[in-house]
């Protein structure tokens, strides 16, 4: 399980800087860019470092920055949304992507809680 969240986060980060490359280069767009680069790649690293958490606290702490990450990830992906309808269909790919890993995510917080 933990090697497949891992590849999803992966993944995610992936397609979220794919998608970026594609968005076109301007002054108006680039604070989003880096915002959603930014928030998608802090995913993976995160969940990485809660596998190395050394106790239960340690773990559901990392785990909510991952939440929190790909939360924002979402937000940005929304923004894009709104100011570039022409991928629509892409980023609601990336969307739909971000809530089941962030469903995920919580889910792993939810049984972390109930082991502690």
């Amino acid at each position: 399980m933990k090697n497949q969240i891992l590849k999803r986060t992966k993944d995610f980060a992936i397609n979220c800087w794919r998608f970026c490359e594609k968005v076109p280069k301007s002054r108006e767009y680039n604070a989003f860019v880096n915002q959603l680069i930014r928030s998608a790649s802090s995913v993976g690293a995160n969940y990485r470092a809660s596998q190395r958490a050394k106790s239960t606290a340690d773990f559901i702490n990392k785990l909510k920055i991952v939440e929190e990450e790909v939360d924002e990830s979402v937000y940005w992906l929304e923004i894009f949304e709104e100011v570039l309808p022409n991928y629509s269909n892409e980023i609601e790919i990336l969307k739909k992507e971000g809530k089941e890993l962030l469903a995920i995510t919580v889910a792993s917080i939810n049984t972390a809680k109930r082991k502690q």
